[in-house]
């Protein structure tokens, strides 16, 4: 990430575990797909853009889907449903829509987050723990991170708030670079904790809460935290906190990279508010825009070297796309019609993991879907063939 903190360096003479297949692998021409936070707005909205990956054949090629906050549910019920969808075909009829749109749009028709807020203060447990019951029984149904399958590698983003690093959670393991790694063998994690503790975004539903032991940790495999307490219990928030375009994990192995951000924007306000919690929640938001910016930045950056000097280590081939982008930047004579006032005020859909009304979802859904389209077509492959019409054509956007 430029001058970023690595999420695993490694120097020659260093004690840390080399785990293989990972720190050692050179960078690989498959490609992955990065799924960005934004509560329900971008679980939704990512729900289009697989749509998309899925009929131009491309998401079966995936060899990486890195996620954070709102797109790591959407991210981790694919994962969960990969065996049940049929690759063989773009025909979303057969297999795509039955196992993972329509449960996840059921999902998407209710209320989760005040909810747990108002139990997590009156009853036992947290506000972490009443969004992982509402995660595994709405949608998880106990599974633990051993559902999901080996190829492509699903990576669940979280960001550890006593390291300042991402603590990362994959079917073969949990690692947060600094503190240590849990082998599968050793590792105790729902499906539904994993996405809740990536989507614990703050300060309401922060800090998600994991029990671990010193002993579950594979010997020397942290780079300088591996020690309690923070070997004891992690605590832990939204991954986008410190990576908000789960590009991190991505962004190191593969040489091909597809970027959704369904992410905010923060506007401008004349008067700021002066008391301690609505101020320092409209600081966490700069700060939130201002990263988003240096890394979409980084990344429209090294898609143009590619062009140019398409042997550079910073190059990278792909597209990234957005919930704010104007479609007509794409400049492309068949895109489908997204008036960007329209598409804009889908944008603005509160960070919530609250309930969306059928035809909200369905533009949603759209929108994602047509500016995947238009991105590919514009940046990665020209010869993709352009789509005939939405998803859900009465709905548009």
């Amino acid at each position: 990430m430029g001058d970023a903190v690595p999420d695993a360096p490694v120097a020659a003479d260093s004690p840390v575990t080399v785990i293989p297949g990972e720190i050692d692998e050179p960078i690989e021409e498959t490609p992955a797909l990065c799924l960005s936070g934004g509560g329900y707005r971008a679980m939704v909205f990512h729900i289009g853009v697989i749509w998309r990956l899925y009929e131009a054949g491309l998401l079966g090629k995936i060899a990486r889907i890195s996620s954070v906050s709102g797109g790591s549910i959407t991210a981790a019920f694919l994962g969960m449903k990969w065996s049940r969808i049929d690759f063989t075909t773009s025909d979303v009829n057969h297999s795509f829509i039955r196992e993972f749109v329509t449960p996840l749009r059921k999902f998407a028709g209710t209320s989760i987050d005040i909810k747990s807020v108002i139990l997590g203060a009156l009853l036992p447990g947290t506000v972490g723990d009443r969004i992982a019951s509402a995660y595994d029984a709405a949608l998880f149904e106990g599974n633990t991170l051993q559902a999901l399958p080996d190829a492509p590698r699903f990576v669940i983003n979280a960001t550890n708030v006593q390291s300042g690093v991402l603590c990362r959670f994959t079917k073969r393991y949990m690692w947060d670079y600094r503190v240590g790694r849990i082998d599968a063998g050793k590792m105790k994690v729902t499906l539904a904790q994993a996405v809740a503790a990536s989507s614990s975004f703050p300060p309401v539903l922060s800090p998600f809460q994991l029990q671990v032991q010193q002993d579950d940790f594979v010997p020397r495999s942290g780079m300088d935290l591996q020690r309690p307490p923070f070997t004891t219990g992690m605590v832990l928030t939204d991954g986008g906190v410190y990576d908000n375009l789960g590009l991190e994990t991505a962004w190191k192995r593969h040489r091909t990279v597809f970027v959704s951000d369904a992410g905010g924007k923060t506007k401008a306000e004349e008067a700021p508010k002066h008391d301690w919690p609505r101020h320092s929640y409209r600081v966490l938001n700069l700060i939130d825009s201002q990263v988003r910016a240096l890394r979409s930045r980084q990344v429209i950056d090294s898609l143009k070297l590619s062009r140019k000097e398409p042997a550079s280590a910073r190059a990278r081939k792909g597209a990234l796309w957005g919930i704010r982008t104007d479609i007509a930047d794409f400049k492309l004579h068949d895109a489908l019609p997204c008036p960007h006032a329209r598409t804009m005020a889908l944008a603005e859909i509160p960070t919530r993991l609250k309930r969306l009304d059928d035809f909200t979802q369905e533009r949603l859904i759209n929108w994602g879907y047509a500016i995947c389209d238009a991105a590919l077509r514009a940046y990665f492959d020209p010869s993709i063939k352009a789509p005939v019409d939405f998803p859900y054509p009465a709905a548009k956007v």
